[in-house]
């Protein structure tokens, strides 16, 4: 058995960086989930991150966050080195999972105020803060119900809610918005871009391509654990061959060679 530890690494430093990622690869079952992942993204930036399901997408994000160790590669966010600085990456980073893990027998409230004194806030400013958030999720009046009484779209806007209570440098969404209503999804989306003016950067991964385009100043697409391209909405219709003023679910279907036809489900259409 070889005993070898494996380092970690030297990443190439950039002054605007806020997440440095370097051939990034990880195996589940000698099968690989993520190879060779490589970009860069700047302070302040409002980042995409696509690609169909099974592709890599909640795996590297993981790996960004030093939730999953990668096999090879290296990568740093907001300054801190995930292989070796776990401890002062989590103070300044936010995550929202796919699926996010909540104590259900609190309530909303008292899930904020936890969240918020494990990051290092006084009980006045957990207090504060968790007013506010519930005020933008709009969840004041059920700030009192626990958790487990809550639908799956009111759970997500309070595990976000606990992602913004300290205020992060970094914040990585993935699948935000799903089982949020449309006038819930309008405020949260005005809320995160003004959160880039000041500064914090935003990692998101979502299949409403319509949010994404609108959202994001550059995206990366990810396919089969692979990088097939990164750049802004124009740059992946040139990359892609696109025609002028696709969309970018068009501009995606045509990066991930995704088959659309339904021909051969005639029989779902019959009379």
């Amino acid at each position: 058995m070889n005993n070898e530890i494996i380092q970690p690494p030297v990443l190439q430093t950039y002054n605007d960086e806020a997440i440095y990622a370097a051939d990034l690869c990880k195996y589940f079952d000698k099968q690989p989930a993520v190879k060779n992942v490589s970009f860069q993204v700047k302070q302040g930036e409002f980042f995409g991150f696509l690609g169909p399901n099974g592709a890599g997408k909640s795996t590297t994000i993981r790996m960004l966050c030093g939730m999953l160790p990668p096999d090879t590669g290296g990568a740093r966010v907001a300054g801190y080195e995930v292989a070796t600085q776990i401890l002062e990456l989590k103070r300044v980073v936010g995550v929202l999972p796919d699926e996010p893990q909540l104590y259900e027998r609190l309530t909303g409230y008292e899930h904020l105020i936890f969240s918020g004194q494990m990051y290092g806030l006084t009980k006045s400013e957990a207090d504060q803060r968790a007013r506010q958030l519930l005020e933008l999720m709009q969840l004041t009046g059920d700030y009192k119900k626990m958790i487990v009484d809550y639908s799956l779209g009111m759970k997500k806007k309070i595990a976000l809610a606990c992602a913004l209570i300290h205020r992060p440098r970094v914040l990585f969404l993935d699948e935000p918005f799903n089982g949020i209503d449309p006038i819930s999804v309008r405020v949260l989306r005005d809320a995160m871009h003004q959160m880039t003016q000041h500064g914090t950067t935003i990692f998101i991964s979502s299949h409403v391509m319509e949010v994404v385009e609108k959202l994001c100043t550059r995206i990366a697409v990810i396919n089969h654990g692979s990088i097939v391209g990164i750049g802004t909405v124009e740059e992946l219709r040139e990359m892609s061959e696109s025609a002028e003023g696709s969309s970018l679910e068009d501009i995606f279907l045509k990066m991930v060679d995704a088959r659309t036809d339904s021909g051969a489900f005639d029989w779902l259409q019959e009379g």
